[in-house]
């Protein structure tokens, strides 16, 4: 058996003795004596595989995951949100990516097909970007789709393991499809790493009007997590409240931001993901509920704090104030960072078309024409039309599929029907205008009797949390009053 030279073995221990030893040791036989390094183990993105979950069903977006996945929405006027995991993966360096799809996936596909190929310049070099589609398999257990997002990871581990064991993946990260955010995932995983952790889970101070929507966590002064707890209320939470200053928050900070958020973003050691799904929980569902609480008592599970601009894209009301924001100024979150773009589809259209309009705060997508129109604090999205006298506020527009030809608008207007786009003298405020809408001449959409909910699928409209969502492909005929 191996045994450390004498002078190895006396210069670990701070005994005085013990060091004059070792110094006398090493002037006598300077040759065979060498003091140990410690070097740091540095991440490297060719050991990590990401594992993006395509999301359920979608139903606190409803209805704009009526006919597409949470991941496919669009958002900013061009992009996906998928997109932006994508994106963060590919400015990380990470090449290995696997999206788990379930619920109306096909646009999704689409989109992933469509811009996430080697024809359109993104280089993954020995990677890849693989769909898994939800999918039977020999078995009683084998006839359920995905029951949640861990159970979606299980019902996939047999492949995990092969490309784990041929590839060397030492780390998989699990990351949701429906955040907004810009991280460099290897400085997570350095985190992750540089404290021997089994999980690490990416976590965001956040302040008492949210918390009970997320995941909280208590962890001592070296991050580690002691105890978790998944959407807790009422007294549960209070118990949950933290001195954030330990996250290097300032104590004005802290006050307003006590609690400490998961962002459902996670790193697991390989063995431990595979042994946690197979062995230790193998009916668990969920990670946030079920699989993360249990391992802080067993595991090394540490937080990782991203002190930056993120937001989940769960609700209605999420996904169009994060759009909104996007028009602030300044606005929260930047898709124009040379360093780190968002990648998406590229549509190869032409410039926008803007002739006499005001515009003011907003974000004016490629491809469209606005003709004598106000816009003002709104995103419109890529081939959006315009009329003469429209007045569009606080609106977030996705757009359209395709274009009318001028003589089709035409055709249209002469039949009495209604062409791609708002059409003249239009009044719009506060809403969600879904793709390839076709809105009328003099319409007015304002709940002007602040409705909170409604469903008015047959007129074409959702009313959620106060703002009007005009459904995709839907037909508001002209004069109509929302």
């Amino acid at each position: 058996m191996w045994s450390p030279s004498p002078a190895l073995a006396l210069t670990r221990t701070r005994n005085p003795t013990h060091q004059l030893l070792s110094m006398h040791l090493q002037r006598t036989h300077p040759k065979t004596v060498q003091m140990p390094r410690f070097e740091k183990t540095h991440a490297d993105p060719k050991t990590v595989c990401s594992i993006i979950l395509g999301g359920g069903a979608g139903t606190r977006l409803f209805p704009l995951t009526r006919r597409r996945a949470k991941p496919a929405v669009p958002i900013g006027g061009c992009y996906r949100l998928i997109d932006v995991p994508m994106s963060n993966c590919i400015n990380s360096g990470i090449n290995k990516i696997f999206i788990l799809t379930q619920f109306n996936s096909q646009s999704l596909n689409r989109h992933l097909a469509q811009t996430y190929s080697f024809g359109n310049g993104v280089n993954f070099g020995d990677g890849f970007v693989e769909p898994l589609a939800a999918t039977q398999r020999p078995g009683e257990d084998g006839k359920k789709w995905f029951q949640g997002p861990a159970d979606a990871v299980r019902q996939f581990t047999w492949l995990f393991e092969d490309y784990a064991k041929n590839k060397r993946i030492e780390h998989f990260l699990i990351l949701s499809g429906d955040h907004l955010y810009r991280m460099d995932y290897m400085d997570f995983i350095q985190k992750h790493i540089d404290t021997g952790a089994d999980i690490t889970i990416s976590c965001v101070p956040i302040d008492d009007s949210r918390a009970s929507d997320y995941g909280l966590m208590k962890i001592d002064d070296r991050g580690r997590v002691l105890y978790f707890s998944e959407k807790p209320k009422g007294v549960d939470l209070k118990a949950m409240e933290v001195d954030t200053t330990i996250l290097g928050l300032s104590p004005q900070e802290a006050k307003k931001k006590p609690y400490i958020a998961s962002m459902g973003i996670y790193v697991f050691r390989t063995d431990i993901l595979l042994k946690l799904l197979r062995w230790r929980y193998p009916t668990a569902n969920d990670f946030g509920s079920e699989i993360i609480p249990a391992s802080t008592k067993e595991y090394n599970v540490q937080a990782y704090l991203f002190n930056d601009y993120w937001e989940d894209i769960g609700t209605i009301k999420s996904f169009f104030d994060a759009n909104l924001a996007l028009a602030a100024q300044p606005p929260k979150f930047l898709f124009y960072d040379p360093m780190k773009p968002i990648f998406t589809s590229p549509c190869f259209l032409p410039p926008t078309k803007i002739e006499r309009c005001r515009v003011l705060d907003s974000i004016i997508s490629h491809g469209c024409f606005l003709r004598e129109c106000s816009v003002e604090h709104s995103v419109v999205g890529i081939r959006s039309r315009l009329e003469y006298g429209v007045e569009l506020k606080e609106t977030m527009m996705m757009g359209a599929d395709n274009y009318e030809t001028e003589a089709e608008i035409a055709s249209l207007l002469a039949e009495g029907k209604v062409p791609i786009g708002v059409g003249e003298n239009t009044k719009i405020r506060n809403c969600i205008i879904d793709k390839n809408a076709r809105i009328g001449k003099n319409v007015v959409i304002v709940n002007t009797d602040n409705v909170e909910e409604a469903e008015r699928p047959s007129e074409g409209y959702y009313i959620r949390s106060g703002i009007t969502v005009i459904l995709k492909n839907s037909i508001i005929k002209d004069g109509t009053v929302i």
